[in-house]
């Protein structure tokens, strides 16, 4: 099963690849490719991936570093995030659903329906304010964030070393993956909840890198060549990334693989933190955004 995972999510990147470098190509020719550094631009994509690997999102990341040193346009920049992080993406999941041994059905059924989750439940959740998705999603990333910590400090115990998932478990797990799936197209990321959500049912810390990168993996794809057949996205930083974002993918794969199961429990604490973090961030800036709506 999981070599058939790998092959979808490598066949779904194939048009990809192709449609990306068409529409550089294409850029190129006609003269309207963006000037900005593809050194800079691509050092910024491998940084970013890097920290995603480590379960930070890039898009925080590339966010930040993109607007302040003026390198993608406001309006491109979702095109762009999107665009660029597929193969990165697809390294991401390609290393660690080879590596790390799930059990098959758990990491089927929960990729699946975090794909299904972005197809079907993002029209349903779209239709909630986002700030009351920011703020029910640090609240309980905050709540989870102070239950990790407790149990890294044995005051009770907490998650557990299974590499699957069965019963009711499974059956939770699926619920979780297809709502974060959803709220990932929203652009509220899925790495940490997932992260949370399997160590907390008892899996161990590492079984959550196959599974939601596989998850991400599935989606990207998809959502990237909508972008580029809409010509919304930054050509140059878009292909830079792709290019370089790899390179940050395999080296903060090898630093994952070889740590210890303790600091793994603390990387996800710190994953969960910072997530929660950002999360209000979000949430205090729509909030604003809507107050000079209405004044």
């Amino acid at each position: 099963m999981a070599k058939i995972l790998l092959g979808i999510m490598i066949a779904s990147g194939i048009p990809f690849t192709f449609m990306l470098i068409q529409s550089y190509m294409k850029r190129k020719a006609e003269g309207r490719l963006e000037t900005e550094s593809f050194i800079k631009m691509g050092l910024v994509g491998a940084l970013a991936n890097f920290f995603d690997t480590l379960g930070l999102s890039s898009f925080a990341i590339e966010t930040s570093l993109f607007k302040n040193f003026n390198l993608v346009s406001d309006e491109k920049l979702p095109g762009t995030l999107n665009v660029g992080a597929t193969i990165p993406t697809l390294v991401q999941a390609c290393i660690f659903i080879a590596s790390v041994e799930v059990e098959p059905l758990t990491l089927f059924s929960m990729i699946v329906a975090a794909l299904a989750g972005a197809i079907v439940g993002a029209g349903l959740i779209s239709k909630l304010p986002k700030k009351t998705i920011q703020l029910a999603m640090g609240i309980a990333l905050f709540s989870m964030a102070i239950i990790l910590l407790a149990g890294q400090l044995n005051l009770f115990p907490v998650g557990g070393d299974a590499m699957g998932l069965h019963g009711t478990k499974l059956i939770i797990a699926i619920c979780g993956n297809f709502l974060f799936g959803a709220l990932n197209t929203l652009g509220i990321g899925l790495f940490a909840p997932c992260m949370t959500m399997v160590y907390m049912l008892g899996m161990s810390p590492i079984a959550a890198f196959p599974i939601m990168m596989g998850s991400c993996a599935l989606l990207l794809p998809f959502a990237g060549m909508k972008f580029i057949k809409e010509d919304t996205h930054s050509a140059q930083g878009s292909m830079a990334v792709n290019v370089m974002g790899p390179i940050g993918v395999l080296i903060a794969a090898f630093l994952v693989k070889s740590m210890n199961v303790y600091l793994l429990k603390w990387l996800l604490i710190f994953v969960v933190v910072y997530t929660t973090v950002m999360m209000f961030k979000s949430y205090k800036e729509s909030v604003s955004k809507e107050n000079k709506s209405v004044a």
